[in-house]
C-alpha cells in the first residue's frame, strides 16, 4: 500500500507532512503512517501546528493526530511515550473525562480529545 500524495507535502522545520487523503479510524491512521516509513502528525511547535492545519483545512476534514492519553498517568503523550511540549488545545477541551484517549484537529487548528474510533483524515510526518 504506497501512500499516494498528490501534491499534498508540506515542509516544516526538518519534517515533511503528508496526506493520502484517507479518512480512517486512529489505528489504521497510525499503521499506515508506519507502513509508509513515518508516525502520525503531531505538531511540536505553533509553526508545524499550522502547517498541519492547512492540510486540515485543504481537505476540510478533521484529522487525527499523533497524540494519545497514557494508560498510566491519563496525561496526553506523543506516540513515542514523550509529554507533549506544546498543546492548542480548544477552549472548554481536553474534556473527555478519559472516555476520549485520541486528539483530534479542526480546521480551525485547535485541538480536541476525541474518541479513537471516529474515521478523520490521516496525516503522517516524515
Amino acid at each position: 500500500s504506497v501512500l499516494v500524495l498528490n501534491g499534498k507535502i508540506r515542509k516544516v522545520g526538518g519534517k515533511m507532512l503528508a496526506s493520502n487523503g484517507k479518512k480512517v479510524d486512529f489505528a489504521s491512521a497510525l499503521q499506515s503512517c508506519e507502513e509508509a516509513g513515518g508516525t502520525l502528525a503531531a505538531p511540536k511547535n505553533e509553526e508545524e501546528n499550522k502547517a498541519i492545519t492547512d492540510i486540515v483545512k485543504q481537505y476540510n476534514q478533521y484529522a487525527y493526530l499523533g497524540i494519545r492519553k497514557g494508560e498510566a498517568s491519563g496525561q496526553f503523550k506523543y506516540i513515542n511515550g514523550t509529554p507533549l511540549n506544546y498543546s492548542n488545545w480548544h477552549q472548554q477541551e481536553p474534556n473527555g473525562k478519559g472516555k476520549e484517549k485520541c486528539v483530534e484537529m479542526y480546521t480551525d487548528g485547535t485541538w480536541n480529545d476525541e474518541k479513537c474510533n471516529l474515521y478523520r483524515l490521516t496525516i503522517c510526518e516524515f
